[in-house]
C-alpha cells in the first residue's frame, strides 16, 4: 500500500462481509482511474483517503471510475465521491446501480419465484431476499457515463482492454494490460478461493434466468487464452502462472457436482434439500450464497446430461439420469 508498481496502486479496505478486505485499483493514464470503489462505510472511506494521501492524492484526483462488477463490496465509495465522477462499468449493472422501484419489485419476485420452485420453505424465503436487500446498504446510488463491452479501450487508459469475464456477476469484466500482461480482475480468479457463481434475474427483456457456472467456466476456459503474466485480484494476494489454477478450479467444481450426482442417485431432491446436505452447518445463514452454490452444480449436471429435473406440485425435483 502506498506506492506505485508499473502504473498501479493497491488499496485494501476493510468489509462487513465473510470474505473480508477487498482490493481498489489507482491506474495512472492519461486520465488516472479509480477500478473499483469499495464497500459504503465510513472506516472504508476514511481508509481510502489515507491511502490516497499516501500517494499524494485525494478523491478529488480522481477522474474516472471503472467498476469490475455490481456487488456492493466493489461499488459502495462511489457515494462519497464527486457525483460529476465519470463511472464505466458493463450494462448489466445499471439496474443494480440505479435501483429503480420496477428493478426492486422484480429482483423480489424473481428470487421468491425462484426459491419456491427450489423447494425453499415460505418461511426461509422472505428472509433471505430481505438479507440480500439489506446488504444493499453497503452499495451505491448512481448511473453508468458509459457502457464497457468486451475489447473496448476505456477512456484515457490506453493500452488496456476490457475483457468480458461473465459468471460471478453478469456484468463482470476485467482490464487487461496488452504490453505486459497485467490483469486487474475483480473476482473472476482470485488466489484462495473460488468466486460463488450468484444467480441472478433475467437479463433485460429476457425470461430465462442465466446460468452462472456455465458462464464461469467459459471465462475460466477464456481466460487460459491470454498471456497473463499477473492477476491484481480484488480480494487476497497477487498471483501468476494462473493456468494451475484455473484447472484446479475447473476440476475441483466437476468433482463438487459429482458429488451432487450421487447424492441424487437414491431418490430426486429438490435443490433445497441438496443444499442441506451440502451445507449442513451453514445453509441457514447463508441462503442465498449456498443455494446459488447449489443451483450452479445442477446447472452444471444438467447441461452435462447427467441429471434430469421435473416438476412437481411447483417444486422442481433433480433426478440422476439412469433412475
Amino acid at each position: 500500500m502506498g506506492n506505485w508498481q508499473n502504473g498501479i496502486a493497491k488499496l485494501t479496505l476493510p468489509t462487513p462481509f465473510p470474505v473480508g478486505d477487498v482490493h481498489s485499483y489507482l491506474i495512472k493514464g492519461d486520465r488516472l482511474t479509480l477500478v473499483d470503489a469499495g464497500v459504503k462505510t465510513e472506516e472504508a472511506w476514511e481508509l481510502f483517503k489515507a491511502q490516497l494521501a499516501e500517494l499524494n492524492l485525494t478523491p478529488d484526483d480522481i477522474e474516472q471510475v471503472v467498476l469490475t462488477h455490481h456487488h456492493p463490496d466493489h461499488v459502495g465509495l462511489l457515494d462519497y465521491l464527486s457525483t460529476t465522477i465519470e463511472v464505466h462499468a458493463h450494462p448489466l449493472n445499471e439496474r443494480w446501480l440505479t435501483k429503480d422501484n420496477h428493478f426492486a419489485s422484480e429482483h423480489d419476485e424473481f428470487y421468491m419465484g425462484l426459491y419456491r420452485q427450489f423447494g425453499i420453505p415460505e418461511e426461509l424465503c422472505g428472509p433471505s431476499v430481505n438479507n440480500m436487500k439489506k446488504n444493499m446498504r453497503f452499495s451505491s446510488e448512481c448511473s453508468l457515463s458509459g457502457y464497457l463491452y468486451e475489447h473496448d479501450v476505456p477512456s484515457g487508459l490506453e493500452g488496456w482492454r476490457v475483457l468480458e469475464t461473465h459468471g460471478h456477476a453478469q456484468g463482470h469484466i476485467a482490464l487487461w494490460r496488452e504490453k505486459d500482461g497485467v490483469l486487474i480482475g475483480g473476482d473472476v480468479l482470485l488466489a484462495h478461493i473460488s468466486p460463488n457463481p450468484l444467480l441472478e434475474p433475467p437479463h433485460p427483456g429476457e425470461r430465462e434466468r442465466p446460468k452462472p457456472q456455465l458462464q464461469y467456466n467459459q471465462t475460466l476456459r477464456k481466460l487460459q487464452e491470454y498471456p497473463i503474466s499477473i492477476v491484481h485480484a480484488g480480494h487476497g494476494e497477487d498471483f501468476g502462472n494462473i493456468h494451475p489454477l484455473i484447472e484446479k478450479r475447473l476440476s475441483r467444481q466437476h468433482d463438487r457436482a459429482m458429488k451432487v450426482k450421487r447424492m441424487l442417485e437414491d431418490e430426486p431432491k429438490t435443490a433445497f434439500e441438496v443444499c442441506q446436505l451440502l451445507f449442513p452447518t451453514v445453509y441457514q445463514k447463508e441462503l442465498n450464497l449456498t443455494i446459488s452454490e447449489t443451483a450452479a452444480q445442477l446447472d452444471y449436471l444438467l447441461s452435462l446430461e447427467e441429471i434430469a429435473v421435473r416438476e412437481e406440485e411447483s417444486s422442481l425435483l433433480y433426478a440422476a439420469i439412469g433412475r
